[in-house]
C-alpha cells in the first residue's frame, strides 16, 4: 500500500497501540516499527498470479501458527480473516468498466488471464467467508451486495479520512510561488491538477479531450494541466501531442509532498472510470481546490454536485466535463472554500476510531 492508504493504516495503528493491543503486521514487505510484532510472508515473486496465490496460502498458515488472535484485519484480498477492508472495491466490477477504454481483443484476455481467475476466486471466497466487510463507499457496499449477495448488516461503510493539518488552503501562501517557479508556470496562469497512477483508468484522456474544449474567456490567459502519478508518459505525451495541446501539459511523476502542487493548483479533475473511493479527491478538496471527477468514484458521494465540486455521470462526456472546468476555473474560491468545509467533515482521526469501533463490535458478536 502507499500514499493515502499507508497513512490511514499508520493512524489506524496509533489507535489500537493508544489502546494497549497488542499488534501483529503479516507482510511480505514493511517498515519495522516500535510496539509491533511483524510476520514476514514470503510469496513467489514469478509473476502477479503466483504472488498473490501464495501470498493468501501462507498467510493462512501463518496466522495458525501464530494463534491467539482476538481478531484479524485484512487490507487484501485473502481468505482468513476476521474483518476485510474493500479498499480496493470490486474487481469484477473493474473488469466491466475496463470495456470502455479497452480494444476487444484486451477484454477477451481478461476471462484467460491467470491473474484476473485468480483475484475474482479470491474475491468470491473471501466475501463468503469473512464474517464483516468495511467498504470505503456506498458504490463498493453495493456492488458487494449485488454482485456476491451479501446481506447489507454484513457490509458497513467507513469513508476514507484526511489529514486536515497536512492539506489545508494555507498551504497557498507557503507553496503556489515556489512549485510553479519550479515548474516554469507564471503566476497568473490556471493550472489543472490530475492525481492518479495508471492514466487509462483515471481517464487522463478525457481530460485531454475536455482541456482542447475549455472557452478561452473562461481562463483570463494561460492554461496548463499538471499530472502527478505514473504512468506510460511518453504514450500520453505523444497523445497530447495529436490533440494539439502538448504545451499545457507539465508530468510531474510520482511525488511525495502532494501538499505543494493542491497549493499550486487552482482546480483538481480526476475524471476515473473506476475508483472505490479516491484520496486524491478528498485531499483537494481538504486543500481549498473544486474537485471535479465521476460518479464512478466513491468520494463523489461527499460532492455536493456545483456547490463543493462537480460530478460526471457519463464517464467519456468529454464536452460536459469541460463545461465544468470552465465553471471550477470561474468561480474557484468559492467552492473551493465550500470544499475545504466539506473535507472538514472526514478528519482522517474519524475514520480511524470508527473502524475502532466496528472492531470492537467484531469481538462483542463473536
Amino acid at each position: 500500500m502507499h500514499g493515502g492508504a499507508e497513512r490511514y493504516l499508520d493512524t489506524l495503528l496509533q489507535y489500537l497501540k493508544k489502546s494497549g493491543h497488542e499488534i501483529h503486521i503479516f507482510a511480505n514487505r514493511w517498515t519495522q516499527s516500535e510496539d509491533i510484532i511483524m510476520h514476514k510472508i514470503d510469496v513467489l515473486a514469478l509473476g502477479s498470479f503466483l504472488s498473490t496465490i501464495t501470498f493468501n496460502q501462507n498467510l493462512k498458515r501463518a496466522i495458525q501458527n501464530a494463534g491467539g488472535m482476538d481478531c484479524v484485519i485484512s487490507f487484501e484480498r485473502t481468505t482468513c480473516q476476521d474483518i476485510y477492508r474493500a479498499g480496493e472495491g470490486c474487481h469484477i466490477e473493474w473488469l466491466k468498466l475496463r470495456k470502455l477504454i479497452e480494444p476487444g481483443w484486451k477484454q477477451f484476455s481478461f476471462r484467460v488471464n491467470p491473474l484476473h481467475i485468480a483475484i475474482l476466486s479470491l474475491e468470491k471466497k473471501l466475501f463468503s467467508l469473512t464474517k464483516l466487510i468495511i467498504a470505503n463507499s456506498q458504490m463498493v457496499k453495493q456492488q458487494i451486495m449485488m454482485n456476491y449477495g451479501l446481506p447489507g448488516q454484513k457490509v458497513c461503510v467507513i469513508y476514507n479520512g484526511v489529514d486536515l493539518q497536512r492539506f489545508s488552503p494555507g498551504d497557498r501562501n507557503k507553496w503556489r510561488g515556489d512549485v510553479r517557479q519550479e515548474l516554469s508556470i507564471s503566476e497568473n496562469a490556471k493550472v489543472i491538477l490530475f492525481v492518479g497512477s495508471d492514466f487509462e483508468r483515471k481517464g487522463l484522456l478525457t481530460l485531454y479531450r475536455a482541456l482542447s474544449k475549455l472557452k478561452s474567456d473562461s481562463l483570463a490567459g494561460d492554461v496548463h494541466l499538471l499530472v502527478i502519478g505514473k504512468g506510460n508518459i511518453d504514450k500520453f505525451k505523444s497523445i497530447a501531442d495529436k490533440f494539439g495541446i502538448l504545451e499545457k501539459v507539465i508530468f510531474a511523476g510520482t511525488q511525495r509532498k502532494m501538499e505543494r502542487f493542491y497549493a499550486a493548483a487552482d482546480v483538481f479533475v480526476l475524471p476515473t472510470i473506476y475508483d472505490p473511493f479516491s484520496n486524491a479527491t478528498l485531499e483537494a478538496m481538504a486543500s481549498g481546490l473544486p474537485a471535479i471527477t465521476t460518479v464512478n468514484n466513491g468520494a463523489s458521494e461527499i460532492i455536493k454536485n456545483g456547490t463543493d465540486g462537480f460530478i460526471l455521470h457519463d464517464l467519456l462526456d468529454y464536452n460536459g466535463l469541460a463545461l465544468m472546468i470552465d465553471n471550477a476555473l470561474s468561480n474557484s474560491l468559492i467552492i473551493g472554500e465550500n470544499a475545504r468545509h466539506k473535507a472538514e467533515n472526514y478528519p482522517i482521526e474519524k475514520a480511524a476510531r470508527e473502524f475502532m469501533e466496528f472492531i470492537q463490535l467484531s469481538k462483542n458478536s463473536s
